[in-house]
């Protein structure tokens, strides 16, 4: 028999990932798959629900986009996990066999992982967002043990430096009459957010995307998806957290590091960098989506990218975080 011609590309990575290649990926680990398979959702990578042979319970499979991370990079994200769990952090950490996390089949690296359910978390009580802020704070003290060598530092010069790149090279999918402002508005941004942040650097080992999509509930808060753990200032764990207006952001934030100073002090000078923080996020988000345009997935998955009313919230909220951070930035506000 002739092997199967390899038909990925850039664009579509994952177009070799068929069903016989998942089940055979995990059938080559310790485990041996049932033949039932649920796909869960996931935009970067492919990620699995399986059920096990001669077992009731289930394992999920997670296939890492190809040229994404380094299997540097995806090993330093399970060794940071792993850490946490030996620390008693409730956390979904990869499953160690024979010593190792990280598996390759096929060209595909990936790593399987306990299935665990829980619900979304909402924070309506003041002990909700201690109870977050000691989470994070536990977090912490564990990316305090050591440093990334290989993964992301969180900066200006990182992420906003590569959100532009990716905007300038997706230019075609924005509209004709907008593209100029959509592109110098980002750039002038992009500026301010530099000067400011100007030559800091911060090593702490940080969760780097903890909103609250990424933390669940079974009964206490636990921790999911490290994909895109990074090196950074600590406030970049707790300002996804925090919503409303002002005064109400204001308020979470304090009750917040109310918790995160039971477990341990918080550099308080970080405060400062929530606006450049959100800022930074607002455009590597549409420097993502047109950077990843052409994988089948996202047209279907962000229906509007491409449209009128899209860019034009994108410069309205640019604009407004712009004139926010020249003014003194959301904690300044709370008494306006």
């Amino acid at each position: 028999m002739q092997p199967m011609e390899n038909t990925r590309t850039e664009q579509t990575p994952y177009a070799d990932l068929s069903p016989n290649c998942i089940l055979n990926a995990v059938d080559t680990t310790t485990y041996e798959t049932s033949g039932q398979m649920f796909a869960l959702n996931s935009y970067e990578n492919r990620v699995y629900d399986l059920g096990l042979e001669r077992s009731t319970d289930h394992i999920v499979a997670k296939f890492y986009r190809p040229g994404r991370w380094t299997r540097e990079q995806i090993q330093e994200e399970h060794n940071f996990t792993l850490g946490m769990a030996s620390a008693e952090i409730d956390v979904v950490a990869p499953l160690v066999i024979d010593d190792k996390t990280l598996f390759e089949y096929e060209g595909y690296l990936f790593a399987l992982f306990p299935r665990r359910g829980g619900r979304a978390v909402s924070l309506q009580t003041d002990e909700d967002f201690r109870q977050i802020g000691r989470l994070i704070a536990r977090v912490h003290s564990v990316g305090s043990w050591g440093t990334f060598e290989h993964r992301i530092n969180i900066s200006p010069h990182s992420i906003g430096e590569n959100a532009l790149k990716n905007l300038l090279s997706g230019s075609e999918l924005m509209p004709q009459y907008m593209k100029e402002n959509i592109l110098s508005t980002s750039a002038q941004m992009q500026e301010l957010c530099k000067n400011i942040w100007g030559d800091k650097t911060f090593n702490m080992r940080l969760h780097g995307d903890l909103h609250l999509g990424n933390v669940l509930d079974d009964g206490q808060f636990f921790l999911v998806d490290l994909d895109d753990c990074m090196s950074g200032p600590e406030i970049q764990d707790i300002w996804m957290c925090l919503s409303g207006t002002a005064q109400e952001q204001s308020f979470q934030l304090n009750l917040i590091l109310e918790g995160y100073e039971q477990i341990r002090a918080f550099p308080r000078e970080q405060l400062g960098l929530i606006d450049i923080l959100r800022a930074q996020r607002m455009m590597h988000h549409a420097g993502w989506l047109a950077n990843r345009w052409h994988d089948p997935t996202f047209p279907k998955a962000f229906p509007t990218f491409t449209t009128e009313e899209f860019w034009a919230d994108y410069m309205q909220g640019l604009r407004e975080q712009m004139m926010l951070i020249q003014s003194g930035g959301i904690l300044s506000q709370e008494n306006n």
